[in-house]
């Protein structure tokens, strides 16, 4: 069994045996939540680069991160096993989450993203990074032999979650008047 290091070092260089040792290994649930909770707060952090400096705004990008991983990781779970599986799917949500949470290992760059005027660029280049992670983590969790069926199941999760997030936001906001 490798470190907690080199498990974030490996999600983060894409490596499928890491992601096969974190799908199996149950007690690394608690590891995996760390990975999420890091890169969420690196979000945070970050987005300061743009955002006023407030601890405020540092709470509220970080939680959004959290809960829009959260959602995605929900609804690439019934995707990957309901609408696209595989022959060999076997996956339990355990499984899943511990893949997706070491998946977001790039996402602890977003803490660049306060270097002024590099927020955009960092946040771009650690979302494409972080997708490509995900799509590796899918074809893992879910048993693929398709790197395009992860891909297919990443895209529509990440999109339906990214719409849902909207959609929130949208009930949620004050009317502009």
């Amino acid at each position: 069994m490798t470190t907690f290091l080199a498990r974030v070092t490996g999600a983060a260089l894409l490596s499928p045996a890491i992601y096969e040792e974190v799908e199996a290994d149950r007690s690394a649930t608690m590891q995996a939540a760390g990975v999420v909770a890091l890169s969420s707060l690196a979000a945070g952090v970050g987005a300061l680069g743009v955002l006023s400096a407030r601890p405020v705004a540092l709470a509220a990008i970080s939680l959004l991160a959290f809960a829009v991983w959260g959602i995605w990781a929900l609804l690439t779970l019934q995707i990957g096993i309901r609408i696209l599986p595989a022959p060999r799917t076997q996956a339990d949500l355990g499984q899943l989450l511990r893949t997706m949470g070491f998946a977001t290992a790039p996402g602890i760059l977003r803490i660049a993203g306060v270097i002024p005027g590099t927020t955009t660029l960092v946040f771009a280049v650690t979302a494409i990074w972080m997708l490509m992670a995900m799509i590796v983590a899918v074809r893992q969790a879910l048993d693929y032999t398709s790197t395009a069926r992860a891909f297919a199941v990443c895209a529509l999760g990440w999109a339906l979650a990214i719409g849902m997030v909207i959609g929130i936001g949208l009930f949620w906001s004050p009317p502009l008047h």
